[in-house]
């Protein structure tokens, strides 16, 4: 490691570091740590990410390349520290060195929580930044919804246009203060302004104040925040938050709830202390807790369901207005059901008129939308079900090296994911491609990733579902390797990559709906896969979805599907019994289709199968939005507990398929019987764990593979994640599911890019 000696004794380094080391004040770390060690040299920004010349006694050289790595700032993460001897060059003291310019290969941040620090010169009486909604500093603040190119620096960010006044240029310049080099550095003097507008106009006065009165009223504000805007009402106003509902077009789907801190967050919600470490980490997602059984929550902010999705301010912005205010804020997405986030202050006026009843507005402008992502605490640690601020676009780290792949997810909570060397960059959560706006979004994040990460991709991975948007924009492009990749085998990939997994494992993907192979619709699948491809093991018994996709919008059709397969003639008879106020005249109707697979396609979905469970036990018979049914039968079954149906589930050979009347007739029997909706969940549930992990042990008899992959949108359930690891553990499989990248749809693009590129590594035919 000694680079050459000089007259003095002294030697010289030449060290690169690769990883997030931009933006997260690593520089500033560097030059503060060279002067403890008494280093000469200097350091830089570049494509690749930081260059440092530093020159010293050899011990206090090997010390400093030591600590580069295994003392970094807060927000950093290094990847890699590569150094070489060079020459002596007589530096004297240390220096931040102008960005070297080129084609980027490092990482972007993603922005992280106002810091304890900040806050506290913002509550500060008489300080610089008090009450400043923008104060940040180099270990918070904006990063990826602000950078318009790397390398990070100011001109290169939204903040461009804010010229630093004298005192925040004498703190950006200063080594020992804690503003060195923050690019968004700014104070009321210099930087972004915040003002209200309603009925066309602004409205004077302090805006936090106005707003605080508006909401008090029971009024609608939206609010721009840091990736996009918010809407906002009382969450203690049940008539505040109906009329949200009805505005936004969001009639049931459950809404966050953001809390002052963490004591006030206790007042009508039960985190523990590992949900409360995630609460205040500088990710700041929304996270799912259990609700307090008797708060002064509004009943409507997430009906039918035991838990609620909580976060704790994450900006200046939202702290300030939150202390004015003595209760806590839904603060749900800027946008109509099924659009994009709003980002413009234009664009929010436009959109978001009709729905607010004031806009809480600032000049800053937001580069790219970035939605609140969303996560839970589990035993063995954090699910994120939503990655998207605080988590996009930080890099995954892969089991080999990629070429440069473009992958473009799915239909449903559409991500796009770019790989480059033993790194996948996942974008933020884009939504589903229902509409032109939510297309344009996922053509637009597309090219800016590229252009951001300076990657031209020479595969493009999709789905073969032929009316996947997504699908349709790849099979569009022109210059490039299309690679399909299955729905489900994405799904294993994604959280085998996430969890760097090598050699076979056995898959058990369980989702909704995702086309196979066979034309045929999956969605409850045991496979035997690797990153190349897979056996089809085992699968659900496949039940009719009568009427297509209608039957995932109204759990009562899977309901009388299942008692057509177990019941037979009696099945009509049991349906009026057991799930009351559907119309008769439309269940016969459905009843008569059952037979028919052009009106009624056979899915071997888990999802609809939760759906029919759901609906007998009376939980729901209508999705209002997405998953309603299974959320709300988890909700039912509470901790679980009880003794597990007999599902009867026994494995031979490749295809097995899992039958599923003895289980239906069990739940039919329980419900007949008087026996309480939640405790033929909890058996439900205790079902699947035993016979899904009874069907893995009786495959890995025949295979030899004792790697369990948990991958699909059905594992975000945590009864039935948390159950089948530990019965597959106590098996003893080594066992794997989804943690930073989601389970659902939502992880489907790394997974897509991950096969690809195994296959593009072995020149591996891709299928059809």
């Amino acid at each position: 490691m000694k680079g050459p000696g000089g007259s003095n004794g002294l030697s010289a380094l030449a060290i690169e570091v690769r990883g997030l080391v931009q933006g997260v004040g690593y520089r500033p770390f560097v030059h503060g740590l060279a002067a403890r060690l008494g280093l000469c040299g200097q350091v830089e920004n570049t494509p690749r990410g930081v260059r440092i010349h530093a020159e010293g006694r050899p011990e206090a050289l090997e010390s400093f390349v030591t600590a580069l790595s295994q003392d970094p700032p807060p927000l950093a993460r290094v990847e890699e520290v590569a150094s070489a001897p060079a020459a002596t060059k007589g530096i004297s003291g240390f220096a931040i060195a102008p960005s070297a310019h080129g084609a980027p290969h490092t990482s972007v941040v993603p922005d992280a929580a106002a810091c304890p620090d900040c806050m506290a010169d913002v509550r500060r009486p008489g300080g610089r930044r008090f009450s400043y909604p923008f104060t940040n500093c180099t270990n918070c603040g904006p990063r990826y919804t602000i950078i318009r190119s790397i390398p990070y620096d100011r001109p290169n960010t939204s903040m461009r246009g804010f010229a630093m006044c004298p005192a925040c240029l004498a703190e950006y310049q200063d080594p020992a203060n804690r503003r060195f080099h923050a690019q968004p550095n700014a104070c009321p003097d210099c930087g972004p302004r915040l003002w209200m507008e309603a009925g066309g106009g602004r409205v004077p006065g302090d805006p936090l104040e106005e707003s605080a009165r508006l909401l008090s009223r029971g009024g609608i504000l939206a609010i721009k925040g840091l990736g996009g805007f918010h809407l906002a009402v009382d969450a203690t106003n049940n008539q505040a938050v109906l009329r949200l509902r009805a505005r936004k077009n969001r009639e049931q789907k459950p809404l966050a709830v953001m809390a002052r801190d963490l004591d006030a967050l206790r007042e009508f919600a039960a985190p523990t202390p590992k949900e409360e470490e995630l609460l205040a980490g500088v990710e700041r997602p929304v996270v799912l807790v259990d609700k307090m059984k008797k708060s002064r929550l509004a009943q409507a902010v997430c009906p039918g369901l035991s838990r609620v999705g909580v976060l704790l301010p994450y900006t200046p912005l939202h702290a300030l207005l939150l202390e004015k205010v003595s209760f806590p804020l839904v603060m749900t997405s800027g946008n109509l059901a099924g659009e994009p986030i709003c980002t413009g202050n234009r664009e929010a006026k436009e959109r978001l008129g009709d729905i607010a009843d004031a806009l809480l507005l600032h000049d800053r402008p937001i580069v790219r939308p970035c939605d609140d992502s969303v996560a839970r605490r589990d035993g063995s640690g954090t699910r994120v079900l939503r990655r998207s601020r605080g988590y996009a676009p930080a890099p995954v780290a892969l089991p080999f090296s990629a070429p440069a792949v473009l992958a473009v997810g799915g239909m449903d909570k559409n991500t796009v994911c770019l790989t480059r060397g033993g790194f996948a960059y996942l974008s933020q959560h884009l939504g589903d491609l229902e509409s032109p706006r939510c297309l344009d979004a996922f053509e637009r994040t597309i090219q800016d990733m590229k252009t951001l990460l300076c990657i031209r991709p020479e595969i493009v991975a999709y789905d073969p579902h032929p009316d996947y948007p997504s699908t349709r924009y790849a099979k569009s492009l022109s210059g490039v390797r299309l690679a399909p990749v299955w729905h489900h085998h994405a799904h294993a990939a994604a959280c085998m990559a996430e969890n760097r997994v090598q050699g076979a494992a056995i898959a058990l993907c369980c989702d909704g709906a995702g086309l196979g192979p066979d034309g045929a619709t999956w969605g409850g699948e045991v496979l035997v896969t690797d990153y190349l491809g897979f056996a089809h093991a085992a699968r659900l018994e496949p039940l009719p979805l009568a009427g297509g996709d209608a039957a995932a919008r109204q759990p009562w059709r899977m309901a009388l599907s299942c008692l057509d397969l177990a019941f037979g003639t009696e099945a009509m008879d049991l349906f009026r019994r057991l799930v009351p106020g559907v119309d008769e005249k439309k269940a016969r109707a459905v009843l008569s289709i059952l037979p028919k697979n052009s009106l009624a396609p056979p899915a071997s979905s888990m999802g609809r199968l939760f759906d029919a469970v759901a609906a007998l036990c009376g939980a729901c018979t209508e999705n209002r939005y997405q998953a309603q049914a299974a959320m709300e039968l988890e909700a039912l079954a509470g901790r679980g507990g009880g003794e597990a149906y007999a599902c009867g589930w026994q494995w031979e050979t490749m295809g097995t398929a899992l039958p599923l009347s003895p289980l239906v007739r069990q739940v039919v029997e329980d419900r007949l019987k008087g026996v309480s909706a939640r405790t033929v969940s909890a058996r439900f549930h205790a079902a699947l764990v035993e016979g899904l992990a009874r069907v893995c042990a009786r495959v890995r008899e025949a295979t030899g593979v004792t790697q369990a992959v948990l991958a699909g949108g059905t594992f975000q359930n945590a009864l039935l994640l948390s159950g089948l690891s530990e019965r597959l553990s106590e098996q003893g499989f080594a066992v794997f599911a989804p943690s930073l990248v989601p389970a659902n749809d939502g992880g489907l693009s790394l997974g897509q890019a991950v096969v690809a590129a195994a296959r593009a590594r072995e020149d591996f035919p891709c299928p059809g």
